[in-house]
């Protein structure tokens, strides 16, 4: 399969050597000095794009790569205020758009895992639902786009919480509302930690996915690329993994 890669950051690289290991082509990789390559016909030629790059210029990559008729795979988070405008164009130009907040297998069974704890913990009132997720100094966005997927799966199951949110340096939450408050750090080179808490008097019941590396989230968006390539329409990693919330 022939890939164009955008963004050639440590993700990008990471992502290059296993789509090669795994028999694919890159015919093209984009970066913030040489974005003309969006009007080359080597990128035209990609069956898909992968795209990783950063909240401000990620929307933009999309609609260049829909003009060249690229599928894009993304996992670019910070920029979802506009997702709405991606699955239009998904829906009524037949354009064809993968987008996860972490391409991660085990961070996908963490979220059906997470949600079907929500919707368990309606029984028991007595528990207040927190969370905190840590990443390196280098991520712009907080909370991460996979801290905001688990917070929308506690709200979206759990009746007592309508919304969430940043909980900011120092600030101490007060007593238990209708709020999720995540906790987001930035330390060192951490690939990725997620931790959501449910909370007693009389003691504390956690889940938690730590990554290790980044190189499950770059096989996972390898594997999105070749699930992707000859689809039509928006897609997401419970139609690749076929992950349900059980």
């Amino acid at each position: 399969m022939k890939i164009a890669l955008i963004g050639y950051g440590k993700m990008g690289h990471i992502i290059e050597q296993i789509a090669v290991q795994r028999g694919h082509a890159i015919v093209a990789t984009i970066d913030i000095d040489n974005t003309d390559e969006f009007g080359s016909d080597a990128f035209r030629s990609a069956e898909v794009a992968i795209e990783f790059t950063t909240p401000a210029t990620a929307f933009d990559n999309y609609l260049r790569c829909f003009e060249a008729d690229v599928p894009v795979v993304s996992g670019t988070t910070g920029w979802t205020a506009r997702i709405d405008e991606v699955k239009r164009l998904c829906e009524q130009e037949g354009k064809t758009f993968f987008y996860a907040s972490n391409f991660s297998v085990g961070v996908n069974i963490f979220f059906a895992l997470n949600s079907y704890l929500a919707r368990l913990m309606n029984r028991f009132p007595a528990y207040d639902a927190g969370m905190t997720e840590i990443h390196h100094i280098h991520k712009l966005d907080a909370p991460s786009g996979t801290a905001i997927t688990v917070a929308e799966g506690i709200v979206q199951g759990l009746d007592r919480k309508t919304q969430w949110r940043l909980q900011e340096a120092g600030e101490q939450t007060a007593a238990p509302d209708e709020v999720v408050h995540i906790q987001a750090l930035r330390e060192g080179e951490v690939p990725g930690i997620h931790e959501v808490r449910y909370e007693s008097e009389v003691d504390v019941i956690t889940i938690r996915h730590d990554a290790k590396s980044r190189a499950g989230f770059a096989l996972g968006a390898v594997l999105a690329a070749e699930y992707t390539a000859g689809k039509k329409g928006f897609l997401g990693m419970q139609d690749m993994l076929n992950i349900s919330n059980f």
